[in-house]
């Protein structure tokens, strides 16, 4: 599931090749945004096929509905605003115990309906790229607003910049948030 087509999300697709062979060479799904689907189409045009050929890649893009039902479960989807573009925000329910996480990257708003879609998740993980003010991310202060007013059990603050001291710059924080970082690992 692609969220958007910006570089940091998407450069590393061609390595999924090694993916196509697990699948027999069958194309691997990829979910999104018509804008972010077009930009794939832009930067892996030899890999827009049903089937993998040689050592390339082979994607079947498909556009992502409003609910995707899976076997483990549902994908719940939202545009949030992105600056000038939109991101996918994600909502997973797991079929058996009914656990949510909300996942919204990328983004400088939450949206009355990504708001109603997480509420009470049990996990959220939410943009916060700095505190100074950007014109398509959250602020830290304003991606701990929304943590609120989602209410998750435990949220993970992800996309900040380098300027971020994960121990100086979480003093304060809500119980349950925190800065994710890289090899975390959050069970649900």
């Amino acid at each position: 599931i692609l969220t958007h087509g910006h570089s940091d999300h998407v450069q590393g697709m061609d390595d999924l090749r090694r993916f196509c062979r697990l699948r027999e060479g069958r194309a691997i799904p990829v979910y999104g945004h018509v804008e972010g689907l077009q930009r794939i189409r832009e930067i892996y045009p030899y890999a827009i096929r049903d089937s993998a050929k040689g050592n390339y890649p082979a994607f079947q893009l498909l556009e992502m509905p409003t609910c995707l039902e899976l076997e483990g479960g549902t994908v719940h989807t939202t545009l949030l605003p992105h600056g000038r573009f939109y991101t996918l925000g994600l909502v997973f329910v797991e079929r058996s115990s009914q656990k949510k996480f909300a996942y919204f990257t990328d983004c400088n708003e939450i949206t009355r309906t990504a708001n109603e879609l997480a509420k009470g998740a049990d996990l959220l993980a939410i943009d916060a790229l700095r505190f100074k003010p950007h014109h398509s991310h959250l602020t830290i202060p304003q991606a701990l607003i929304h943590a609120q007013k989602i209410n998750a059990s435990r949220t993970r603050l992800v996309h900040m910049t380098c300027d971020i001291d994960h121990v100086r710059d979480s003093v304060g924080f809500p119980k349950g948030v925190e800065f994710a970082c890289d090899r975390m690992v959050v069970s649900v």
